[in-house]
């Protein structure tokens, strides 16, 4: 029972990083209804910026992360900006091909000029360990991930439920046009949504790097489409869904690979969306929306 207990603080670790990417691809998508599969690499992106900041700069975990947090924001603008604004008007599917073709193109030149080999992350951080009662125990590195994720989640619902940003969110992601005949910035609103979700992933790469303390330039691919899998299962859309969907796949992996099927985790979570979208196509926390067609 104590090792059981043990894989599930585990789990709500890992869970923790892929609720933070998820929460990215569930506020574009609830904004502006664009599945933006370039998150991953942003969430990547994020990783090397902290690397960087580590190796290079020689700054601590806590600047690393502050540092990757505004290069990625402003990264999230950028991409907004080149690749989505000029295809707002056009079918989702072209949105979708553009996503991808972004997700490549950082993949691509992340690898021309850092290689595509695994390197490790510079860090000492967190590696003492506390114990809980038995041998139930929790490292320093959890503790940090625990806590900036519980901080961060609760900063962004404040800024959602509270602020005049986030009820501009609101109100585009109910009717886009009529919150512009009610006088709101649309565009400003969107690049901030975009900002805000590529900072959380940016932070989230950061947390991996020191976590696993290993990172590489196509790390971003299949975490991104996990995030993705816990953003659908939550309820696309839902940020309180993103939460909970990230860290059930996060326990979901652990408990498969404390059984004794670590080759087949991810297949598992694949497989679970599979489920979902014929069980519960709308997510835990989703609600089933009419379209005219």
């Amino acid at each position: 029972m104590e090792l059981l207990i043990q894989q599930l603080v585990n789990g709500l670790a890992v869970g923790s990083i892929y609720a933070l990417i998820a929460l990215g691809y569930t506020m574009v998508y609830g904004t502006i209804k664009l599945i933006n599969f370039a998150h991953g690499d942003v969430y990547m992106m994020g990783a090397f910026i902290g690397y960087l900041a580590v190796m290079v700069l020689k700054l601590n975990v806590f600047l690393a992360l502050l540092l990757a947090m505004v290069a990625c924001a402003v990264l999230g603008v950028v991409i907004e900006r080149v690749a989505y604004k000029p295809l707002r008007k056009s079918t989702r599917v072209a949105a979708l091909i553009t996503a991808i073709g972004v997700s490549y193109l950082l993949e691509n030149v992340m690898s021309y000029f850092f290689g595509a080999e695994s390197r490790p992350f510079p860090s000492d951080f967190g590696t003492e360990t506390f114990t809980l009662f038995g041998d139930i125990s929790v490292n320093g590195k959890q503790i940090l991930i625990f806590g900036i994720t519980i901080l961060l989640m609760a900063l962004l619902q404040f800024i959602v439920r509270y602020t005049k940003m986030g009820k501009a969110m609101r109100a585009v992601a109910v009717d886009e046009q009529a919150a512009q005949l009610m006088g709101i910035d649309v565009d400003g609103v969107i690049s901030f949504t975009f900002a805000l979700g590529s900072a959380l992933a940016g932070i989230a790469g950061v947390l991996v790097g020191i976590y696993y303390n290993t990172i590489s330039t196509t790390m971003g691919i299949t975490v991104g489409l996990k995030a993705f899998v816990a953003a659908v299962l939550g309820g696309i859309g839902s940020i309180p869904g993103a939460m909970v969907g990230g860290y059930l796949i996060g326990l979901l992996e652990t408990m498969v690979s404390f059984f004794g099927y670590s080759p087949y985790r991810d297949g598992v979570v694949y497989l679970l969306l599979f489920i979902i979208l014929i069980v519960l196509p709308a997510g835990l926390f989703g609600k089933n929306v009419r379209e005219k067609v």
